[in-house]
């Protein structure tokens, strides 16, 4: 098993060198506006991405399309998924669906890795209540939920491919996250324990748009050293770019301070693998659990947009939030860039300089519940 102080001890070397990288020229050279443009695409063209939809299978072409341009080698896996849908009467329909997730990657020589991910599908009806109250659904555009994690996704990829890396580079877009989170779990799943071991962090973007503000949160298996070269370097890049940011302030015992909650990032997190979520919310408001995003109002009724088509979608969001989804977009790539391109090729920002100290917390990561039942 790949112990913590192994792991942090190969973070503490990617501090060694301390020179600028170049990172790669892309057509529009302004950070975020490849991933609007992406975003608004995704959910114009593919809206109703529910899992095993037709929506979704295009979608899921398109991002592979994208990505295969690009010169990742990439490909489509499906996968089986089967999930109850609820009645008022308490009979239980299951639906049995095939997901399209996509999967692309750049080798390098060594054999650790970096994966980004963004789930794909939008929410689909899985209850009487939700079918009459119009959520999900074919005319859901899924903005915030989640054409725009995908598109930051894609632009990162984008900007990433000429940049010689020590490691490989993954780009995952799942599916079936809102069902139960099932693309990522098989994906986590079929990985080799060495594959686990080996993958340093993966970056889970899920809900960038709506929220007051972006967090940072790490799993709550997640080394305290890896923390600190991840989640901790992410909010001083953004504090020194000027960006708002934060972590779960822990007002709710259920939610540890620093950790999220409740995505995809959750099924690598099970196995011990370093995660780093990347959303929008607010931790402080409602039941301090990050399901209400924003403060209640004629905009928002309920304080959140999640899988609502009126909500979540583009004519609402440019309206509520002018400018929004170009800005969290350009936020999230001026984070995550340097963040990323610092890990994967050894080489830090000035800026980025390494926590100070040669003590590293020595420490194991044990398995969650869900993790042990599956030995």
């Amino acid at each position: 098993m790949f112990s913590a102080l192994r792991r942090a001890v190969m973070y503490a070397a990617l501090g060694v060198c301390l020179s600028p990288v170049a990172v790669a020229q892309t057509p529009n050279d302004k950070p975020g506006s490849i991933a609007a443009q992406h975003t608004r695409y995704i959910a114009t063209v593919f809206p109703g991405r529910m899992t095993g939809s037709p929506a979704e299978m295009l979608a899921a072409d398109y991002v592979n399309q994208q990505l295969t341009r690009l010169g990742y080698q990439s490909d489509i896996r499906r996968l089986d998924i089967h999930y109850p849908y609820r009645h008022a009467a308490r009979r239980v329909d299951w639906q049995h669906v095939q997901g399209h997730m996509v999967i692309a990657g750049k080798k390098a020589a060594s054999p650790y890795q970096i994966i980004v991910m963004a789930h794909l599908d939008t929410f689909a009806p899985q209850n009487d209540r939700d079918t009459n109250h119009n959520l999900g659904g074919l005319s859901y555009q899924g903005v915030d939920d989640n054409a725009a994690g995908v598109g930051v996704m894609l632009e990162l990829a984008e900007r990433l491919r000429d940049v010689p890396t020590g490691y490989t580079l993954r780009f995952i877009a799942t599916s079936g996250e809102e069902e139960g989170r099932f693309g990522s779990t098989n994906y986590v799943e079929k990985m080799s324990a060495q594959e686990r071991a080996n993958t340093l962090l993966v970056i889970n973007l899920d809900n960038l748009i709506v929220g007051d503000r972006l967090y940072f949160n790490s799993g709550k298996n997640t080394p305290a050293a890896v923390t600190k070269l991840t989640r901790d370097r992410a909010l001083a890049i953004a504090a020194r770019k000027g960006i708002r940011a934060a972590i779960n302030p822990g007002l709710n015992p259920t939610y540890p301070k620093g950790t999220g909650c409740c995505n995809d990032a959750d099924a690598f997190d099970n196995y011990g693998v370093p995660v780093l979520s990347v959303e929008a919310t607010n931790w402080s408001l409602g039941k301090h659990d990050g399901y209400q995003q924003v403060t209640k109002s004629r905009a928002f009724p309920d304080g959140y947009a999640w899988h609502d088509p009126k909500l979540d979608s583009l004519a609402h969001l440019d309206k509520a939030l002018p400018g929004r989804i170009e800005k969290r977009s350009r936020d999230v790539v001026n984070v995550l860039l340097p963040l990323i391109t610092g890990l994967a090729t050894a080489e830090l920002q000035p800026e980025d300089t390494p926590i100070k100290g040669d003590r590293i917390p020595i420490g194991t990561v044990h398995p969650s519940p869900e993790q042990a039942a599956r030995k």
